[in-house]
């Protein structure tokens, strides 16, 4: 797979992983990997980036004794979920073209 499509993908399955409650990294992983594979050394340098990017919050919380960083969906996050939602029907129409599928009516 294209490494630009696979990290915008990867992207948003971050978000999705932690849309509906805050989340730790070997949560999401556990989370995202029966649809895409993902190791921590993948995850975490997402996490920083959308951090970065203002579309999740982190917080820190002791769990068994050791701190673990929880992750948050912003507005921001959740309005990047929904552009997705819109560019997929993009790119379905354009697998349709590649395929030769006739265009679904909706």
């Amino acid at each position: 797979m294209d490494i630009q499509l696979k990290r915008g993908l990867l992207d948003v399955c971050v978000l999705a992983a932690i849309k509906s409650q805050d989340s730790y990294g070997y949560q999401m992983i556990k989370d995202i990997k029966p649809y895409m594979e993902i190791s921590e050394s993948t995850l975490y340098p997402i996490l920083r980036r959308l951090e970065a990017g203002q579309m999740l919050t982190v917080r820190s919380a002791e769990h068994g004794g050791r701190l673990r960083k929880y992750y948050h969906i912003t507005e921001q996050g959740l309005r990047r979920l929904e552009e997705f939602r819109e560019e997929w029907q993009e790119i379905q129409r354009i697998y349709q073209f590649i395929t030769k599928e006739e265009p679904k009516h909706e």
